[in-house]
This record gives C-alpha cells, structure tokens and sequence, in this order.
C-alpha cells in the first residue's frame, strides 16, 4: 500500500468513529476534513519537544487540529498565530482554541504558507511540521487531506525555508517537523543555497499513518 493510501485510510476510519480524540491529557474537537493527529506520533513529540517562547509571539504553520498552536499558548505564549492553507483545519484550530479557553491569545488564519500575513509581522519563534512528501510535478491535490503530507516539487519548503528567517525577531528561531517519508537531501541543498544551516534539534522513531518513520525536529539556523 502507498503512504498516500496509508495515510488517507487511518484518517477516515478514525474520522467515522469519533469526532474528538485525546492527546497530550486533553481531549480535542476533530471535525470532518481534518487528519487526526492521533495516527501519528509527530504532532504529540513535536509539540513537547519545542522551546515555546514565555511572553513571546509564536507562529504554526499548517495548524490541522490545533494541537500545537493551543498548547503553545497554555505552554505561555503571549501571542500565537496559527495558519493552515484547509478551510476546515482553520476551523478546527479555532474550535478548539475555544474549547481549552486561549481563543484571546490563538489568532486562526486561512492561508498559503505566510501570505496572509501582515507586513512587519515578527515572531520569537516559527514552526511547520511539514507535508514532507516530495511529490512530481504531476501531482494534484485532489482532496484537501493531501495538502498535509505532499509538497509539489518542494515548493512549499523552499518558501519557508526563504522567507521564514525574515520574520523573525532578533534571537528568534524557527523549526522544521520532519520525517524520512521526505526529501531531507533535498531540503540540505535548498538550505545551503540559501546559506542556512539544519541542525537537529531532537529526534526519535516514530509512525506516520502506521508507517515507522524517523521523526526529527529540524532548526533553521543563518549559516
């Protein structure tokens, strides 16, 4: 079976049964559309794993759920922006940035990477769990599910990885979610043309959809 397969079967089934999940001690709102971070150990490791910023502004990108985002701003950040290119993560990111009281502190937007945000926007700390598959360039996203696991030519991590640095505050950081589902050769060649530096930040074996996979979280270092 393909990771494409893979993936897209463990999302139905758990969105048949249940239109919530637990993770992390907290229970959260899933709704239709959106993956259940629960099939993957990423979202859970990755979201402890990182040196959120007490008091400093933090930006997701590709929320989904909003399990990050919302434990980023109980974890004590002041200000937390969570983007998502899928109308119904946004929603759901939203919904449970309600349900766990931090809707004052967890601003949702609808966006393609950092288009929508506002010009002069800085941030102490910047994260993607990215959709670390390589795709060709015939690929469709023929169903919003497959905006969370496929990047088209490696587009989408060739404009964080050029744009991100700039919005970042002085002494902020930005991280990468990342996985040997993907291309990492790939993202080393982007990186060095860029004159950026990954460091690996933590690492550990994991699962994706059922898939044993090698999970890192990646810093984004100015060489």
């Amino acid at each position: 079976m393909t990771a494409d397969a893979t993936l897209s079967d463990c999302h139905g089934g758990f969105e048949d049964r249940s239109g919530q999940f637990d993770l992390l001690g907290r229970s959260w709102t899933l709704l239709p559309g959106v993956f259940a971070p629960v099939h993957t150990t990423s979202t859970a490791l990755f979201s402890s794993w990182l040196p959120f910023p007490p008091g400093g502004a933090f930006l997701e990108i590709g929320s989904g759920a909003g399990v990050t985002a919302v434990t980023a701003a109980l974890a004590g950040c002041a200000h937390v922006t969570a983007v998502d290119i899928s109308p119904a993560a946004v929603a759901n990111t939203a919904a449970n940035a309600r349900r766990h009281g931090v809707a004052d502190r967890v601003r949702v937007l609808n966006s393609d990477l950092f288009e929508a945000l506002d010009t002069g926007e800085r941030y102490d700390a910047i994260y993607w769990n990215s959709n670390v598959i390589d795709a060709p360039p015939e690929f469709e996203y023929l169903e919003e599910l497959r905006w969370a696991f496929f990047d088209r030519g490696y587009a989408t991590h060739h404009r964080f990885l050029t744009q991100g640095p700039d919005l970042l505050r002085p002494g902020g950081r930005m991280f990468l979610g990342f996985n040997t589902l993907g291309n990492k050769e790939r993202l080393r060649v982007m990186a060095d043309e860029l004159g950026l530096e990954l460091a690996t930040f933590r690492r550990r074996p994991g699962v994706l959809g059922g898939i044993r996979v090698e999970l890192s979280l990646l810093e984004v270092l100015v060489a």
